[in-house]
Formats: structure tokens, C-alpha cells, sequence
């Protein structure tokens, strides 16, 4: 898309250029030159960033339950992510997405390329039912009734754990030293005794274990180190040893590993929207150690809120073209979109929207 951009414009720089040199040797002046320029461009600019409608798409769509708001902008739209132009929306109200609900009719405006929320009325006298446009004042349904921006079951276990840590980040925290009745691992229900907790950040604990160190592939700097979740633990009685109960296990859990307190749950109200500069970005794990990921899949990037990306960015997807020979290079290939959804200083993750190709290692994440 960025190609394409530039190409169009360069085009148009060029017959910019003729255009000015035969009118400066017919003698226009200058600024109404300008202003002439100007007025012809304001519709070129609009139409480039407006998104491309699919064929084939009816005018309206009712809202169900399990739809999100990514799915809804996909199916009108071949670029779901240009969500502020598609909603018709600005700064002031893309941070919250919460006005859609099951039921509530989005009707699409062609004219125009956008999305508007109706609501039917009754049959026409010629058999057509009528679609009203108006805002709607709820009295009774919250943003939890409303839909969610991209599927929230993905990613709220993502919301809710540490994922990253800094180097020693563990090495200070409480840890697990024993085991009642000297178990050698811990499941639900089982008691554990705790080293280095204190009763002023509460009784509810979450248990990790230190995890691979995340490596930037082109820096070889040292990102942070995953860490991996092993379940939670509520304490039973604090002392220089603590009693703790596990209260969920979703793996084995053993002596040496470590209590991060528990934090509230992050929000997941986003808006998907592309960055406003050139992020490019590396795929450097992909959840649960496997070497391939699908839609659906979180994967880890080895940039961060340093580097200028945020929750909610899109990313596209590019592998890189294979070599024929010695002097050929086939083009990257662009396949699929990412979501972040969760950043850290160095390291982002991101949540896999669509991919026509299995996302590998090392794959290449940029501003669509």
C-alpha cells in the first residue's frame, strides 16, 4: 500500500512539474497557481485514504452476539484497520468503542464510505423497511453489553500477567522454598510455604517461572525474559515462611518458583488504527514455543513504547522474497495483518487478525 502511495505520488509530482512550467511560460502567476493546485488535490488526498469497499456487500448488516467490531469493518471493508475513516470517527471519540450492540443495524453509507448505526423501523408502504439514522440514548446496557473491538477470550489471559519481565526481575520477588507433606508438585488445592512475602500488597498471588531471554534479531540487545505462568495462589497466613494455598494450577508447579502479585485486569477497549509513522518490526517468539502461528495466535514483536508503537496499532505481514540465484531476489511477500494489544518498554504483543500464510520467526511487521 505504501508502495502504491508512493508511486502515485511521485506521478504526480512529476506532472505537477509540467504542468507549472507550462503555465509559468503562459504567464498564470504563480499563487493562483497554487491555490488552483490545491483546490484540485483536497479530493485525491481523500479518496487515497478512503477504504476500499468489497464487492458484493449488502447496504446494511444487523449486529449479533460474538460479532466484533474488526469482523463487522471486514466485511464492508478490504482494509478493516482504517477504523477512524470507516466509523466516521475523530481523536476525541476513537478511544472508546463501546456504542454497538447486538440488534443495532449498521447501514452502509456509499456515498460517503463509512458505517453508521441505524435502527429498523417498520415496512414502507412499497415493502422496503426503512432504515433510521439517530443517535440512541441506552438506559439499561453498559459497554459490557456492547461488542468488542477484536475477540477479547484471545487475549485476556494476556491482559491479566506480567508476560514480560526485566533482567533479575524475579531473582527479588517471593519465592516458593517447600511443600506440605514435602509434594514434589503442586496442583489445585495444594499448600506451599512462601519466603519474602508481607501482608501490605494483599493474599492474592500469581506463581511464574523464568523463561527464554528475548533477543533483538538485528541488535542482538537483550529485550527482557518471558515470563512463563504457571497459576495463582491466595496466602493463608503470613510469617517468615508464609502459608499459601494454590488456588489454580495450569501447570506444574515446584519449589523455586516464584509469587508476583496479581494485577487487575487491563483494558480491552481498542481501536484498531495504523501508526502515524513507519514502525518496522520482527517477530520474535510466538506463544507457546512453537516456530509457526495462525489467525488467532499471540505472538511476540521486538519493539515497544520506545519505539513508538501502542495498543491497538495494525501491523501488515511480509515475508521475505526468496533468492532465485545470486542476483535475483523475488519480492517480500505482504500476507496477513497483526493487532497489538498489550505493550512494554522494548517488546509489544499482538494478536494474529488475518494471514494467508503461517506466520514464522523472524517474519516482518510494519505500518500497512
Amino acid at each position: 500500500m505504501l508502495a502504491n502511495l508512493k508511486d502515485w505520488m511521485q506521478n504526480l509530482s512529476r506532472s505537477v512539474s509540467i504542468v507549472l512550467r507550462r503555465l509559468l511560460l503562459a504567464g498564470v502567476s504563480m499563487h493562483k497557481f497554487i491555490i488552483s493546485l490545491i483546490c484540485c488535490l483536497l479530493p485525491s488526498f481523500a479518496f487515497a485514504d478512503s477504504p476500499e469497499i468489497r464487492d458484493n456487500v449488502p447496504d446494511r448488516y444487523i449486529v449479533v452476539k460474538g460479532d466484533t467490531l474488526w469482523d463487522i469493518s471486514a466485511r464492508f471493508f478490504k482494509d478493516p484497520w482504517k477504523w477512524p475513516r470507516i466509523w466516521g470517527m475523530n481523536k476525541d471519540t476513537i478511544r472508546d468503542p463501546h456504542w454497538i450492540y447486538p440488534g443495532d443495524v449498521i447501514v452502509l453509507d456509499r456515498a460517503n464510505g463509512t458505517l453508521r448505526v441505524g435502527e429498523a423501523s417498520s415496512a414502507t408502504a412499497s415493502g422496503t423497511v426503512a432504515i433510521k439514522l439517530s443517535p440512541k440514548v441506552r438506559g439499561q446496557d453498559s459497554e459490557h453489553g456492547a461488542i468488542p473491538s477484536i475477540p477479547v477470550a484471545d487475549i485476556t489471559p494476556f491482559l491479566s500477567q506480567p508476560l514480560v519481565i526485566e533482567e533479575n526481575g524475579l531473582s527479588d520477588s517471593p519465592t516458593l522454598v517447600g511443600t506440605f507433606e514435602q509434594h514434589v508438585i503442586l496442583g489445585n488445592d495444594d499448600i506451599a510455604y512462601v519466603k519474602g512475602l508481607t501482608e501490605d500488597k494483599g493474599i492474592h498471588w500469581q506463581i511464574y517461572r523464568p523463561g527464554k531471554t528475548l533477543l533483538d534479531p538485528d541488535s542482538k540487545e537483550v529485550l527482557g525474559y518471558e515470563a512463563i505462568y504457571l497459576g495463582d495462589a491466595d496466602v493463608e497466613k503470613f510469617a517468615d515462611l508464609s502459608t499459601v494455598r494454590i488456588t489454580r494450577a495450569i501447570q506444574e508447579i515446584n519449589k523455586g518458583d516464584h509469587l508476583i502479585q496479581t494485577s487487575g485486569v487491563l483494558t480491552s477497549n481498542y481501536v484498531p488504527h495504523a501508526p502515524e509513522k513507519q514502525i518496522v518490526a520482527r517477530v520474535i517468539s510466538i506463544y507457546g514455543g512453537v516456530s509457526q502461528a495462525g489467525k488467532n495466535t499471540v505472538i511476540t514483536l521486538n519493539k515497544g513504547l520506545r519505539d513508538g508503537v501502542e495498543d491497538g496499532h495494525v501491523l501488515a505481514l511480509y515475508r521475505k522474497g526468496e533468492t532465485v540465484d545470486k542476483n535475483l531476489t523475488l519480492p517480500d511477500i505482504r500476507y496477513g495483518l497483526l493487532f497489538v494489544f498489550r505493550t512494554f518498554d522494548k517488546v509489544a504483543y499482538a494478536l494474529v487478525m488475518q494471514t494467508s500464510l503461517p506466520v514464522e520467526l523472524l517474519d516482518r511487521a510494519q505500518t500497512p
